[in-house]
């Protein structure tokens, strides 16, 4: 019998308790899964933002801390915490989020917000769109998020080039890495989706002079984090022309104040951090298959690097 806590908030307990018990038990694993196991018999953290559990320290027995979030970025600054730490692949997440970037990018490649917003009676029929495969995309982070997302948008036509730090080989989109491949991925890009995780090193990829590399009239699609955007140089962007729109999903501060530009802003759509979300059902079977690998003698899934944040 393997202890496990699950240091998370109310809501959340009550959200996972029985689909975690269900897990557990379908993948084989003989767990006694409970909220106030003490530090010195804790096998494994199940763990989310907010929870009881912030220092690590007494977690000597503890194999591996489970995130709930796909984003880490909170729980690696902590300095307690030296256990192994998993984030989170959900694949009900990925699927939402393909959805998300895929509607959102199909409103700007159509230029649909023209006739849902210009029913004035002027009959209109002098300007059509491009079609997909004359749209560049490029989406900056192809993680399981961006790598998902850019085969969606392939199938579908787009011309789509991936960025990431490191070296990566996906099939159906044209990959590129460090410093040099991201200014030619930027450049001339029609539709950007940012998919990076927030380290020190993403904050502001998107600042005026990387946004001045993009298509005159170009779309900003940011599921990712607040801070990849450089806020200031988007506005200034969006007042030229530069950018055409951006749709966005997620701020530096959430919720978004209610007296932020961002709210009535002409060419910027707000939506309240809800692209996608891990799914309770489909994120236990995750949680338990990697705890039930593990004490098989298989590697942890989903591992993060602490040298790079995620």
């Amino acid at each position: 019998m393997i202890n496990i806590l699950f240091a998370a908030t109310d809501d959340l307990w009550r959200d996972y308790e029985s689909p975690l018990k269900r897990a557990l038990e379908a993948a084989g694993v003989a767990a006694n899964l409970r909220r106030d196991h003490g530090a010195e018999v804790t096998d494994y953290i199940i763990f989310g933002p907010g929870g009881p559990v912030d220092d690590f320290t007494p977690f000597t027995r503890c194999k591996a801390v489970l995130n709930l979030w796909a984003g880490v970025e909170k729980i690696t600054q902590n300095k307690t915490l030296t256990q192994p730490l998993c984030r989170m692949v959900d694949p009900s997440l990925t699927n939402a989020m393909v959805e998300w970037v895929v509607g959102h990018t199909m409103r700007h490649h159509l230029g649909m917000d023209a006739h849902i917003h210009g029913q004035d009676g002027i009959w209109r029929n002098d300007v059509y769109p491009p079609i997909a495969a004359d749209r560049p995309v490029t989406i900056l982070g192809i993680g399981a998020l961006g790598a998902a997302c850019g085969q969606a948008l392939h199938q579908l036509g787009f011309p789509v080039t991936g960025w990431s730090r490191s070296p990566k080989d996906i099939p159906n989109m044209r990959c590129l890495h460090g410093d040099d491949g991201l200014n030619t991925a930027l450049s001339g890009a029609q539709i950007v989706v940012l998919l990076l995780p927030m380290t020190a090193q993403t904050e502001n990829t998107l600042n005026a002079a990387r946004l001045a590399m993009l298509a005159p009239g170009a779309f900003i699609i940011n599921p990712g984090r607040g801070p990849l955007i450089d806020d200031a140089a988007l506005l200034a962007a969006l007042e030229t022309g530069q950018v055409a729109h951006a749709t966005l999903d997620v701020f530096r501060t959430e919720p978004l104040p209610q007296d932020h530009v961002f709210w009535g802003h002409p060419q910027i759509t707000v939506t309240p951090h809800i692209a996608a979300t891990t799914r309770p059902d489909t994120a236990a079977r995750v949680i338990a298959e990697n705890i039930a690998g593990h004490e098989n003698g298989a590697p942890l899934q989903n591992r993060v690097d602490r040298g790079r944040g995620y």
